[in-house]
């Protein structure tokens, strides 16, 4: 990197000094475009034939660059290896800037991966591993340096800072390489995986400050400490400032777009450029760039307002593209026919043993003293092991300065390709032998929950209100689910034109501007929010247009109260609520209180006591997003959830029919109860099941809800396309308008 940089500002200064910039020529255009096709070809191909054989598939994204590369392809037909891929400077400038964002993407994602918490609570056993995969690598690689012959050095007076050199280049890891293992072998989830990520970024963070001092070093022959505690006090700053003031910025700034622009593409834009500013800077500080990337990936995973789409999205674009060609660049650099001269193959056999004891061993010993078995000690050395593009960038530094010669630097190139095809098969073989703990199990658990689940996926909700009992209660309600699940909840008013709404007035319908206070304050006197409550007033003809257009802004669930008169014939609710439920962007809970309706415009209810919910279940999907609002808010309430389902008796004229088939729908019944139970008590509730038989399912639930004394009745279903009005279905219409408790309905967009 530091060699490329070096390169271009000379371009540029000789460029300028001769006269205006010019393009790039037709013919640097050409080879760029033929180097990325032919390299993204190779490293998806040979993935996926790895993926054939149960390896991962950066193990042939690796392997391409090597094939492509003078050891087979430039063997095989040198003249046309040397024209597709010439050694120019401007040519290998162009391909590792492509290379250089494949890094950073890379990185973004697996910063989108990382449990936070975790690398918290694991912190210090990850600092001793970093530290053991530091120290041991160095202390070895030093004296290696110090022991190899005087033909292997590019300066032989120079053994001290040649020495300082290698050992530098053995204690670095690459935390690239690392997390693309861990991704394709679906390991970054685990315990032992996060702890291989922050210890390998602290490890690597470590080897670049060490870098940048052996460097200075090189370069005018004198220790510069200076540089190096200001390289230090930077990622110690940097750090520092980004895990508390950064995280709030963070997500700030993806609240301010989402607000403003929304959806993916927006989303996708900000984090790229926050990403890339914070690269910038790390390496600006004398720090490795990847670091930004990495630690702008973690902050931004912990936004509310970041969507899985947007973080999928990235991660697709990374693995289809931009990392496979980072791999592929990094083995184009290795020439095998150069290390088969008998004494390099010696020397470099020599090196590579050195290169993987020195790192297993410290990392070995800092994980035993750290507290973990000896199996997860010699995981992490296969993990942090791989050394990848990092120590390529390493080598081209060490020849760009001097410091190696062309046979040394060969032989640490291949030190980097060797030990990352090693690492797959080493992690998979020593984590077969990790024995998963039941507190990992149970988190691994509740995030694979968690993935599947709706109301874990709700981080934003829209709460139109005009201040009555309905919303009230709805308040209520989301203030239960926004105390066990983080949301942003916006409360919004609804102001309408001159067009008369509901059969009334602007005059008789629309208050002056105290009246949007007055509806907010009484949401606002029922919720108790993690976040505070944020309010908008929005003006059109048309409310249901006016809160449409806003829940299209990227709510993940639009919350209304039955607040208002059926003014219309036929409709469910009234004609604003059923319009906004058929055409809502996102799921919808539509809640009906059965409160009685105090006199005046506004009135505050009480906090209602929920100590029992019922949800009828038909085991569909809508029916579980019912469960687990149901369960949501059971377990912040310590309600009792009861989940019904009822099995038709058969009419009078069935009653011939084979009775086994009786005994299979109550079967299959309860086997409906059941599994949607597990959904409820995975999210922390008490759940008991029912399986009901009558003629009529509607009667048995609301007579099973006056008997057992149910205080909310949520359903779930779906909308049917009835003109003119929202139609669930006759059961869920009848519920709706019979029950004697309140009611809410689930539905999805």
């Amino acid at each position: 990197m530091e060699a490329a940089l070096h390169s271009f500002l000379y371009f540029a200064a000789a460029t300028a000094q001769s006269g205006p910039i010019k393009p790039l020529g037709h013919h640097e255009v050409l080879l760029l475009l033929l180097q990325l096709a032919l390299l993204l070809f190779a490293a998806r191909g040979l993935g996926e034939l790895m993926r054939r054989i149960d390896l991962p598939p950066v193990v042939g994204e690796l392997l391409a660059g090597v094939v492509l590369g003078p050891s087979v392809f430039g063997f095989l037909l040198p003249a046309l290896q040397s024209e597709i891929f010439p050694k120019s400077q401007i040519q290998s400038d162009l391909i590792s800037v492509v290379s250089w964002l494949g890094v950073l993407f890379l990185l973004i994602a697996t910063g989108l991966e990382t449990d936070l918490n975790l690398i918290v609570s694991k912190g210090k056993t990850a600092l001793l591993i970093s530290l053991g995969g530091i120290v041991v690598p160095f202390a070895t690689g030093f004296g290696l340096g110090m022991l190899l012959p005087e033909n292997f050095l590019a300066q032989p007076s120079e053994r001290f800072v040649f020495s300082l050199f290698i050992a530098t280049a053995m204690s670095i890891s690459a935390i690239p390489v690392i997390a693309k293992v861990l991704m394709d072998l679906k390991l970054i989830r685990r315990d032992i995986g996060q702890v291989t990520l922050a210890a390998g970024m602290t490890d690597d963070t470590i080897g670049w400050i060490l870098l940048s001092v052996v460097a200075g070093l090189a370069s005018s022959g004198k220790l510069d400490l200076t540089a190096a505690l200001s390289s230090i006090g930077g990622a110690v700053i940097f750090l520092g400032v980004a895990f508390t003031i950064g995280r709030t910025l963070v997500a700030q700034l993806l609240r301010l777009v989402d607000d403003w622009i929304g959806g993916v593409p927006a989303q996708l834009t900000i984090v790229l450029v926050v990403a890339l500013a914070a690269a910038a800077l790390t390496h600006q500080l004398g720090i490795e760039a990847a670091l930004g990337a990495f630690v702008t990936g973690i902050l931004v995973g912990q936004a509310p307002r970041f969507s899985r789409e947007a973080g999928h999205t990235l991660e697709v674009f990374t693995a289809a593209f931009l990392a496979p060609i980072f791999f592929a660049v990094a083995g184009l650099k290795v020439n095998l026919l150069q290390l088969l001269e008998p004494q390099t193959l010696l020397i470099g056999a020599l090196v590579l043993f050195i290169a993987c004891f020195g790192k297993f061993v410290g990392v070995y010993i800092g994980a035993r003293v750290g507290g973990l078995g000896h199996w997860e000690g010699l995981a992490l050395g296969s993990g942090m092991n791989a050394r990848g593009a990092m120590e390529i960038i390493v080598a081209t530094i060490g020849l760009s300065l001097g410091v190696l010669n062309q046979q040394m630097y060969s032989i640490i190139v291949m030190v980097a390709i060797v030990t990352s095809l090693m690492a797959p098969p080493l992690l998979r073989w020593t984590l077969s032998k990790v024995k998963m703990g039941d507190e990992e199990a149970r988190r691994l658990q509740m995030e694979e929950m968690a993935s599947r689940s709706f109301v874990k996926s709700v981080r934003r909700v829209l709460l139109p209100t005009r201040g009555g009992a309905n919303v009230q209660l709805a308040a209520q309600l989301v203030s239960h689910m926004a105390q066990q699940n983080e949301l942003e909840v916006t409360a919004l008013f609804a102001e309408c034109g001159d067009r008369p709404v509901g059969g009334k007035s602007r005059a008789a319908v629309v208050a002056p501007e105290s009246s949007a206070e007055t509806a907010f304050a009484a949401v606002a006197d029922e919720m108790s929010l993690p976040k505070a409550l944020q309010t908008r007033v929005e003006s059109g003809r048309d409310p249901a247009e006016v809160i449409l257009r806003e829940a299209a802004k990227g709510y993940n669930l639009l919350v209304m109260g039955a607040t208002e008169q059926r003014f219309a014939d036929g409709t469910l609710f009234n004609s604003i609520v059923d319009r906004v439920v058929q055409e809502a962007p996102c799921a919808t809970m539509v809640v009906k209180s059965h409160l009685p309706q105090p006199e005046g415009d506004h009135c505050t209810i009480a906090l209602q006591e929920i100590r029992h919910i019922l949800v009828p279940t038909i085991g569909t999907e809508y029916s579980k997003h019912a469960v687990e609002v149901a369960s949501t808010i059971a377990a912040q309430t310590q309600a009792l959830v009861t989940l019904v389902h009822v099995v038709n008796l058969p009419q009078f004229d069935d009653f011939y029919v084979d009775q086994d088939n009786m005994s299979i729908a109550l079967d299959i019944a309860q086997q409906i109860v059941d599994q949607q139970a597990d959904i409820g008590r995975g999210l922390g509730a008490q759940v008991n099941t029912a399986v009901l038989t009558g003629n009529s399912p509607e009667k048995e639930i609301l007579n099973f809800a006056r008997s057992e004394g149910v205080d909310l009745i949520i359903l779930g279903s779906n909308i049917r396309p009835i003109s003119g009005r929202v139609f669930f279905g006759h059961r869920v219409d009848t519920l709706l308008r019979q029950a004697s408790c309140p009611v809410a309905v689930v539905s999805s967009s």
